[in-house]
């Protein structure tokens, strides 16, 4: 199957799971289980809407940051799903070239959104292709735990001022 469909497909279970406010990997699990009247969904889609729920946060963290006047949370729901899978395509899929995953939802975007996202759309996308390498370098710097701080307090998200025990002063 080829790819443009595949991403046809995914941008569906994303944008099923962002209309309903259902968890991404619930939902593909529902639809892997049981693909309903649709034929089972591709390789390639399982492969993009778990790299989009596993980057959720990084994806549109990047988006607000490239965005002028609109954040995330205000972009129609096609348009901002069809973002999320590009932007995991340029960011986290060295598979997929630059050109060829924004290509791909400027052709997705011309046959499902208004007049006006595919401008907003490439727009987007071209500003977080030009900065792809400060996107990457920050988000690895992210990543990295600060080193006065242990491990335990990163992951329950006690901040700084937490003593050993996980207690506060």
């Amino acid at each position: 199957m080829a790819r443009s469909t595949a991403r046809k497909r995914a941008l569906n279970t994303l944008y099923e799971a962002d209309e309903k406010g259902q968890d991404i990997l619930s939902l593909l699990a529902e639809r892997i289980a049981e693909p309903g009247a649709q034929t089972p969904l591709p390789d390639y889609a399982i492969e993009i809407v778990r790299g989009v729920a596993d980057h959720r946060r990084d994806i549109d963290r990047t988006l607000n940051d490239h965005s002028t006047g609109w954040k995330v949370r205000r972009m129609g729901v096609v348009d901002r799903n069809i973002l999320r899978i590009a932007v995991w395509e340029i960011l986290f899929n060295d598979d997929v070239p630059d050109k060829v995953a924004i290509d791909e939802a400027l052709a997705l975007a011309k046959t499902l959104c208004d007049d006006d996202s595919p401008a907003f759309i490439h727009g987007l996308l071209s500003a977080v292709c030009s900065d792809r390498e400060a996107v990457l370098s920050a988000l690895a710097q992210a990543e990295e735990p600060a080193t006065d701080v242990p491990a335990e307090a990163v992951d329950e998200g006690v901040g700084v001022d937490a003593d050993m025990d996980g207690e506060s002063e």
